[in-house]
């Protein structure tokens, strides 16, 4: 039973000197891991959100492919097939003619935009990687300060403030990918 009430005992020491700056470690490595967790899915959430324009972009072409291929093979079939009137096959045929020129043309644009799309949403991606690396090198660090607070080490609280160090210059690096 005195064992017991000398560990509830908080007039005397609060678990030795390191008990207050290590905590004051741990709880700016737990901010740190949360704004590097909140850049991590902010730069996810805009790569998923370039990836949908990208995709948007290539079932347009898409449809331009499709309504170029359509216009083709009536322009084709118009000179193949025997017509009665040739005033208004040249001119369906001519018609038919600017289309596919058209078509073909906007899908050229429609191209260069999906993959500048779809290069700004990888450029997003590489920022998230290392937003991810850092906050897990900082949630070790974290866990590493932890431990001075179960074994009264100084390595440990040390080792953790290196650890964290080396988190947010990972995390930081994410801001130097351009998008």
């Amino acid at each position: 039973m005195h064992e017991l009430e000398g560990h509830g005992d908080h007039s005397g020491e609060h678990g030795g000197p390191l008990v207050i700056p290590v905590s004051i470690t741990i709880s700016i490595l737990a901010v740190l891991v949360a704004g590097a967790t909140l850049l991590g899915h902010r730069a996810h959430t805009e790569e998923l959100l370039l990836q949908g324009k990208a995709s948007d972009q290539w079932s347009y072409y898409q449809a331009k492919n499709i309504r170029g291929n359509n216009a083709q093979i009536m322009a084709d079939s118009l000179d193949v097939f025997q017509v009665r009137d040739e005033k208004k096959r040249e001119l369906l045929s001519e018609q038919y003619q600017k289309g596919v020129e058209r078509y073909s043309g906007d899908k050229d644009e429609i191209s260069e935009k999906a993959k500048e799309l779809e290069g700004e949403r990888d450029q997003y991606q590489r920022r998230a990687d290392y937003f991810d690396a850092g906050e897990g090198i900082l949630e070790f660090a974290l866990i590493i300060c932890s431990l001075t607070l179960l074994t009264n080490q100084k390595f440990f609280w040390f080792s953790g403030i290196s650890i964290g160090a080396v988190g947010v210059a990972v995390a930081l690096t994410g801001f130097l990918v351009h998008v």
